[in-house]
């Protein structure tokens, strides 16, 4: 008698992402730097870490199973109630709540070719059919987005903006027009992981508000605590009310929550890292132009970087990059995996990169075509 279902058992047992830890253990290699999952190596707020210091002495109680405090905190910033957000376990841990909350096998959601493969993994995981469209000029085409999704009226749409893996973004005039475009019966999934660092003429205001609308933000990108996993959904109430009925209610833990409400508090802190990040893309932008490779504008914390010809000849940069010790990635889909994509990192942390690159590339070859 088979002990799983039988989509279970159909699925590959695979991840959406290596880690770094992972490819050391494969590679023998050790990681001088660590650019390649865009975390913040410029950390979280001092006074976040003094913070879940002091809360670790308690950690023998759970969390609040509300997120009261940071619910509280995070209404507040926003302008919202605290009944417009909910907290979960990363933007990970919530799309697969929304994908369980949504979906049934057979049901269709749409996205685009290249985009964050974890929401991919979980709208397989529960049965549901991925339909896809294509990037257009290195990022996500809404019109074709809006187009599909008129036809098929799918469960999801999932965009992003700023995009990853390419660092696009697009303006707030056009992702309202997207917000006001997608049917009733489509939940849009608006995934603003690197809201932070975006231009403020990129997000639309808090007070735009749909049904079908939900948009996901992070403490893992801009606040230094991807290691906490700590993140939350933004929507109508009747809709957020949703994740209370499946959602991990003790899933929080108390050194993420009292991390998370510290770090919020400190925007002088934000502010200071978010240059650091400007700072660094611009040299990062410099670092590629210098060794032939062409730099995508970026509104995130990393820049993905034209490395000419196809897949094969960046992922040769990439694994070359890999064996001198600097942890980068690089999109799997055609045509976007002709990139290289670097997080941004401290002078140090560049610079290493800078020296593994070039002599990755004098091993591998100079780009071919630009």
């Amino acid at each position: 008698m088979p002990l799983f279902t039988d989509l279970v058992r159909s699925l590959p047992a695979s991840v959406p992402f290596v880690g770094p830890e992972a490819l050391e253990r494969q590679t023998g290699v050790r990681f001088k730097a660590r650019l390649g999952a865009n975390e913040s190596v410029f950390g979280p707020s001092p006074n976040a870490i003094e913070a879940m210091t002091r809360a670790a002495a308690d950690s023998w109680g759970y969390g609040d199973s509300a997120n009261h405090h940071l619910k509280e905190a995070l209404a507040a910033h926003l302008d919202l109630a605290p009944d417009n957000i909910m907290v979960g376990e990363g933007i990970d841990g919530l799309l697969g709540l929304l994908v369980r909350l949504t979906c049934e096998p057979g049901d269709r959601v749409v996205t685009s070719h290249g985009a964050y493969p974890t929401f991919n993994y979980h709208v397989v995981g529960h049965g549901a059919a991925l339909d896809f469209v294509p990037y257009r000029d290195d990022r996500e085409d809404l019109d074709a987005l809006i187009a599909r999704t008129r036809e098929l009226k799918p469960k999801l749409l999932y965009v992003s903006n700023p995009d990853n893996p390419t660092g696009s973004w697009y303006e707030a005039a056009e992702i309202e027009r997207l917000i006001d475009t997608v049917p009733a019966e489509t939940i849009l999934v608006l995934d603003e992981a690197y809201a932070d660092m975006a231009p403020a003429s990129a997000l639309p205001a808090m007070s735009v508000m749909r049904p079908n609308l939900l948009r996901f933000r992070t403490f893992s990108k801009a606040y230094g605590l991807a290691g906490a996993r700590i993140a939350y959904a933004i929507g109508e109430a009747e809709t957020i009310v949703q994740f209370e009925k499946v959602r991990n209610h003790f899933g929080i833990s108390r050194v993420s929550q009292v991390g998370a409400l510290a770090a919020l508090r400190d925007q002088d802190y934000l502010r200071r890292t978010v240059e650091k990040i400007v700072a660094a893309r611009g040299r990062l932008a410099e670092i590629a132009t210098s060794a032939g490779l062409i730099p995508l504008p970026s509104a995130t914390n990393f820049v993905a970087m034209d490395c000419g010809g196809n897949g094969a000849h960046a992922r040769a940069i990439l694994e070359a990059v890999i064996r001198r010790g600097v942890f980068i990635r690089m999109p799997g889909v055609a045509p976007l995996d002709r990139m290289i994509r670097v997080t941004v990192g401290r002078d140090e942390d560049l610079a290493i990169f800078e020296t593994a690159l070039g002599e990755a590339l004098a091993e591998v070859g100079r780009p071919r075509t630009a």
